[in-house]
């Protein structure tokens, strides 16, 4: 059993051990440290503290702390030592003959490993505590074990474990027609949706350090599109308080001009990027538009959820129309369409479907607050140019003949721009999901039936691709791409959306159980799967995911209640 204490930077393991034979047995457990401080494994010392008999790893102002007991008796056997350097592998070599050869210090590439010997009776169990504290200093991380041992690794797990069990049931959702799995999938997500919430306001895209392995960096970072989804799927479930922190988060990263940039470390610092500034010989903002235009979209629910107009005040001036500002302005003055920035999927530059439809929700959000305070002058400007925003993408993104919208328009070295006819799933989703276009719309009820078919993966695995052609993570030319748990889940909102009756609501009870059943036995999603196998691709858990799952039961819970068959359903509704 794992568990982060959630007052204290803490961290406890609960190993339970069982003995089935009738003698006793005597059992030895190692428990190895290779701590990566500051993103770098070298300049750290590992060193055993005989005073607290612990082990402590530190560099800079980061420190770590190691312990574990046994009924009460703490772990005797230790050593520190150096990992991929010198010609060593690491101290877990140390523990291969079952006694640790006590090194007490060492520097550069150092890690450690501790040893605990363990009597079990027979036909008897017995548990063994390891923890880690964390701090900034090692007089920190000395106090904190102070605590634990105070207070007991079990009363630290058990008021854990009370603690996040009492905030997943403190909004009482009827989980009407939907099964045990789907719910106990929906709970899960919520809980790794919140787990990637940093205090200081930062939703980071995956934990998922083994994505270092496949290329150039980890998943760890904010989008302020996948924090969006996140906030939006937290505020949705209840908890207005983690999207609040988020959006104040969002208003010390906005530019002075109006965007966000690609992403952000969770201390606010710009993160890592493949977005030149030059495209085509041209200066370009290195920007994806639609992550600048879906935190309005965001704020504008979380102001429907919560009514708190004294946030919105204080933000208006810095995030709202500083934002709305720049997706007024920046479009393009003979088409009326947003400039071209890079897609959502940051591979492609030009004028996307997707983005304007965040971009025609967001103006009109931005529009809604200022006429709530009273800004007449500045929500006409927002209105306007969301309506010329939604002109010019029926205008110029859709095509009559082959009734598709376009991916995109690419923008020529004359000026002209020409349409990229890749059947996209986020195309439809951008267009009814903030409302460019009414779900009922002819030409969006085509293209969804267009996408069907040419994006649907047509093996057992099945689930929708992202575009035509995918090749991120490719797994074979057989498919237009892997399927995502995203656009497999926005397909079922355009299924609850359209829903007059609660027949219609199968083909959406038939996505949630293809999710659960696609899911690891933990739980976690994946940002893609194999289609031949299933097998979870990329990073793994996608934050992103598990948001657009927890919306969409949400989304599902709230349609039932419209339709009048559930309307204690969802107790978050919109004051």
């Amino acid at each position: 059993t794992d568990i982060v204490y959630n007052e204290k930077n803490i961290y406890l393991r609960n190993v339970s051990i069982e003995n089935h034979n009738t003698s006793k047995k005597t059992f030895k457990l190692f428990f190895g440290q290779e701590f990566e401080l500051y993103e770098s494994y070298t300049a750290n010392t590992a060193y055993y503290d005989p005073l607290t008999k612990t082990i402590i790893h530190y560099r800079g102002q980061r420190a770590f702390l190691i312990n574990a007991q046994c009924n009460g008796t703490s772990f005797t056997d230790y050593t520190t030592g150096v990992f991929g350097s010198e010609g060593k592998q690491g101290s877990y070599k140390d523990a291969e003959d079952g006694v640790l050869s006590k090194n007490n210090i060492e520097h550069g590439t150092a890690d450690s490993v501790i040893g605990i010997t363990v009597e079990c009776d027979g036909e008897c169990a017995t548990t063994v505590d390891y923890w880690m504290t964390v701090g900034s200093s090692v007089k920190e991380v000395k106090e904190l074990n102070d605590y634990v041992l105070r207070k007991s690794p079990a009363h630290l797990i058990t008021t854990t474990t009370d603690y996040w069990r009492a905030w997943l049931s403190k909004r009482e959702f009827v989980f009407h027609g939907l099964s045990d799995e789907v719910i106990s999938l929906f709970r899960k997500s919520l809980l790794i949706v919140r787990a990637h919430a940093d205090d200081e306001g930062a939703l980071i895209a995956s934990s998922d350090s083994d994505m270092l392995n496949q290329g150039k960096d980890t998943y760890s970072y904010m989008w302020p599109r996948d924090g969006a989804y996140s906030a939006m799927a937290l505020d949705k479930a209840g908890d207005e308080h983690v999207a609040h922190r988020f959006f104040e988060f969002c208003k010390r990263l906005i530019a002075d001009e109006g965007y966000f940039m690609h992403k952000y470390s969770s201390d606010g610092a710009l993160g890592s990027s493949w977005h030149p500034w030059i495209v085509n010989g041209k200066i370009e903002l290195p920007i994806q538009e639609d992550e600048t235009a879906i935190i309005l979209i965001a704020l504008w629910e979380h102001y429907g959820l919560s009514k708190d107009l004294e946030f919105i005040e204080t933000i208006y001036n810095d995030l709202i129309v500083r934002a709305g500002s720049f997706l007024a302005d920046f479009r393009d003055p003979k088409t009326g369409l947003p400039r071209p920035s890079f897609d959502l999927w940051e591979e492609k530059f030009g004028i996307h479907t997707y983005t304007c439809g965040t971009v025609f929700g967001a103006l009109n959000a931005a529009a809604n607050f200022a006429e709530i305070l009273g800004k007449g002058p500045t929500a006409q400007k927002f209105r306007t140019a969301a309506k010329e925003v939604r002109e010019a993408t029926l205008k110029h993104l859709y095509d009559e003949d082959s009734e598709i919208f376009y991916k995109m328009l690419i923008p020529q070295e004359d000026g002209s721009h020409v349409p990229d006819t890749t059947v996209d799933m986020s195309s439809a989703f951008g267009l009814f999901a903030f409302g460019l276009l009414d779900v009922n719309d002819k030409r969006l009820e085509k293209f969804v039936d267009i996408i069907r078919d040419t994006l649907e993966i047509k093996t057992h695995v099945r689930g929708i691709a992202r575009y035509e052609g995918d090749n991120y993570y490719r797994s074979t030319e057989d498919f237009p791409g892997n399927p995502w748990f995203i656009t497999t889940l926005w397909l079922a909102r355009f299924y609850i959306e359209r829903a007059t009756s609660e027949d219609d609501l199968h083909p959406v009870k038939g996505i949630l159980e293809w999710v659960v059943s696609k899911a690891h036995d933990s739980g976690v999603l994946s940002e893609q799967l194999n289609p031949y196998t299933g097998e979870h691709i990329s990073a793994a858990p996608l934050t992103w995911s598990h948001a657009e799952y927890v919306y969409t039961v949400l989304t599902y819970l709230d349609k039932l209640a419209d339709l009048g068959v559930c309307e204690t359903c969802n107790p978050v509704k919109k004051i």
